[in-house]
């Protein structure tokens, strides 16, 4: 990086090629003994290439297509009814007996792979009032594929954290919050909808900022180093960050107030690496499952390790994603757990389809689902695939 910074070394494909199959999955900065920044010296490498390296034609294409589609919920909306037809008519079955998936390039049966199994929607208020005494007002990032794809998620943040005595605020006039173009390197276009998030947070007038999805988490906590440059927004985004934080932080500054009921379950905890690598936070997903009576935890070996999602990895370097889901699969079999759950839902994704494709049919799910599930004594309804 240093070298190409100074003129040393040529952004050539070779070059190119070595940031294209990073990860992005930041444990060189928890491994790193010096502190290293790493996630905004690969951040800022990859702006660079965007800007100085031409990729051929049917390379941007496909970008396009990714970012024109995962970054707009109200596309991502449109997609439901082809999904759902694709799913509930039987044609899915078909196509995955038929062996046609096997002729297609390796990135469509990736996508293919990981379209997410749709259910009901379920809608969240704009404003849903705390149970009991209110404790707090806080606001609630949506997301892209979450608020589409994983509207479940979405309604079990808001009911934990209204049985935890908060007043919780969704805007739907939110946008997306650019993680999937930051992490790719399209700073202008990240920039743009960190200002429009902003924007929005501000008028809705929060003491605190509720993710629930890892990579948007990683993201938005960032805003105020991406709009440094910027004399209008450079101090209002470092205030709106220091408030963003991941629900179960958010859950673990509140003395608890709902009653947890118990679950009998053995739940493998995946850690996302935007989530213990980029923010630093373990233990507090960890402690809200164990507060909840006869859960046994269990820990999935090699706990650091990527399981290939990545943002948008899986979809551009799907070999590669594939062998590291494939691992991460065989690591969560050798558990037999009857639930696993992560918080970030491109992990839940990548989960799911390295698990089928390792024959095994244990479902994968949220973290607040489960404090969901014990919070309202419902005993656990899991998807399967």
């Amino acid at each position: 990086m240093k070298l190409a910074a100074d003129g040393k070394a040529d952004i050539n494909s070779q070059w190119v090629g070595h940031f294209d199959t990073c990860l992005g999955c930041m444990a060189c900065m928890t491994a790193c003994p010096s502190g290293v920044d790493y996630g905004k010296l690969i951040e800022a490498t990859r702006a660079q290439i965007e800007r100085k390296y031409g990729r051929g034609w049917l390379e941007r294409l496909y970008r396009r297509l990714i970012f024109g589609m995962f970054t707009r919920p109200e596309r991502l909306r449109l997609m439901r009814w082809p999904l759902l037809l694709y799913q509930k008519s039987g044609l899915r079955r078909l196509v995955r007996g038929s062996g046609v998936l096997r002729v297609l390039p390796r990135r469509l049966q990736a996508m293919e792979a990981l379209l997410p199994e749709l259910q009901a929607t379920e809608a969240v208020a704009e404003v849903t009032p705390a149970v009991g005494q209110k404790r707090r007002r806080v606001g609630m990032l949506l997301g892209c594929v979450q608020r589409e794809f994983f509207p479940q998620v979405n309604a079990a943040t808001v009911r934990v954290l209204a049985a935890e005595g908060c007043e919780v605020v969704s805007p739907g006039d939110q946008p997306c919050c650019g993680a999937l173009l930051v992490h790719a390197g399209e700073e202008e276009g990240a920039a743009a909808l960190a200002r429009h998030l902003i924007d929005v947070f501000e008028r809705a007038g929060v003491d605190a900022i509720v993710t629930n999805a890892a990579g948007c988490g990683s993201n938005v906590k960032e805003y105020g180093h991406l709009l440094r440059d910027d004399p209008r927004y450079a101090a209002r985004a470092k205030e709106f960050s220091a408030k963003c934080k991941d629900v179960s932080e958010v859950l673990a500054a509140l003395p608890k107030r709902a009653q947890r009921n118990s679950l009998r379950l053995k739940v493998a905890f995946h850690d996302s690496c935007h989530l213990q690598h980029a923010q630093g936070v373990r233990e507090q997903p960890r402690n809200m499952l164990t507060a909840i009576p006869e859960l046994e935890l269990l820990e999935i070996p090699e706990a650091a390790i990527c399981c290939g999602s990545a943002g948008i990895y899986n979809l551009v370097q799907p070999s590669a994603a594939n062998a590291l889901g494939d691992r991460k699969a065989g690591l969560i079999a050798s558990l037999d757990a009857d639930v696993v759950v992560t918080g970030n839902p491109g992990c839940i994704l990548q989960l799911r389809a390295s698990l089928e494709r390792a024959g095994k049919k244990t479902p994968v799910l949220h973290t607040i689902q489960l404090l969901d599930a014990s919070i309202r004594g419902q005993s656990l309804s899991a998807p399967r695939q």
